[in-house]
């Protein structure tokens, strides 16, 4: 029996979270309603989501030395995932992100930064950060090391998810190992220059042998191709505060869903509810909820279609 359910690898970041009233115009100025630090980061939240969920979780990255790196870690701790990977980088600010999020939609504008000193190498990873686990969760940064932990995973027969949103140089030797892919709506359209997003997916999953192959649409949902059938599931109505963070949550959710062999349309319902339940709060992991939170929402919130994948040969969940 491995000592984890699912480790991760991948990114972690300090937000400053700044909330205004509305966005300005290009070159405009408004007052700040708010400020915050809240840390973030897409597997380091999907990873605090599956912590949430009850599973046994690792996570393996870095952090810098400086303040954004201690609230990281501390934040990291308090959730009781196994740390004993992550490496504090010397000398090295940790990744921060500044996002505005604008109060009338909920919508953010995120600017980011990563030092080069952060960099996870592949000779880093080894097999047994890896097959400690019964799955992985990757992104697309560091690509050689996420190669490498991909392959060690796939060899010990463990399933692979990984979040990819924007095209990283190398991510070709990636997708190979990859046994879930859940991409944002733009990458399969930039990854293959096939103009429809559904086509593309098609496209990378046939090109690669990728078992599951789905993309989220933010406030419409997510869809997956699974055995040359597609199910969509359309997004929840909530009241949304932040959608920060809400993409990072539905991969955490779906890791859960993976392991516990739920249907994909049922799994793809259940991330989309917690990424929802993550919306009603500021922060990227301000709304982590439970599972119970989900089902309960699932059972009685609205929901938003996208009209291009409510058709026929798609299964919609409504």
């Amino acid at each position: 029996m491995p000592e984890f359910d699912v480790v991760g690898i991948g990114l972690n970041a300090t937000d400053t979270v700044i909330l205004v009233p509305h966005f300005p115009a290009y070159a405009g100025k408004v007052a700040f309603d708010e400020e915050m630090l809240s840390p973030g980061g897409q597997v380091a939240s999907a990873m605090v989501a599956c912590s949430r969920l009850g599973l046994r979780t690792k996570y393996i990255g870095t952090v810098g030395d400086d303040e954004r790196g201690r609230i990281q870690l501390e934040s990291l701790q308090s959730t009781g995932i196994n740390l004993d990977d992550v490496q504090v980088r010397k000398n090295t600010p940790n990744q921060t992100a500044y996002i505005i999020i604008d109060r009338t939609t909920g919508e953010r504008t995120v600017f980011w930064s990563r030092p080069e000193g952060l960099r996870l190498q592949p000779e880093e990873i080894h097999a047994r950060m890896i097959t400690c686990a019964r799955l992985l969760h990757i992104d697309g940064h560091d690509t050689q090391a996420v190669e490498k932990a991909a392959k060690l995973a796939r060899e010990a027969e463990m399933p692979v998810t990984v979040d990819v949103d924007t095209i990283y140089p190398g991510f070709e030797g990636v997708l190979p190992h990859v046994t879930h892919l859940v991409a944002s709506s733009e990458f399969p359209v930039a990854w293959t220059k096939e103009k429809d997003p559904l086509k593309a997916l098609g496209l990378i999953q046939k090109e690669y042998g990728i078992p599951v192959a789905a993309m989220t649409l933010g406030s419409y949902g997510a869809l997956a191709r699974v055995n040359g059938h597609v199910y969509y599931s359309p997004a929840f109505v909530v009241n949304c505060v932040d959608t920060t963070g809400a993409g990072d949550v539905f991969h955490g959710a779906f890791c859960y869903a993976v392991l516990e062999g739920m249907p994909m349309a049922d799994a793809l319902d259940f991330s989309n509810a917690m990424a929802a339940l993550n919306c009603r709060a500021l922060g990227a992991r301000g709304g982590i909820s439970t599972s119970a939170e989900a089902y309960a929402l699932m059972r009685k919130a609205e929901r938003r279609i996208h009209p291009d994948f409510a058709h026929a040969g798609i299964t919609t969940s409504a």
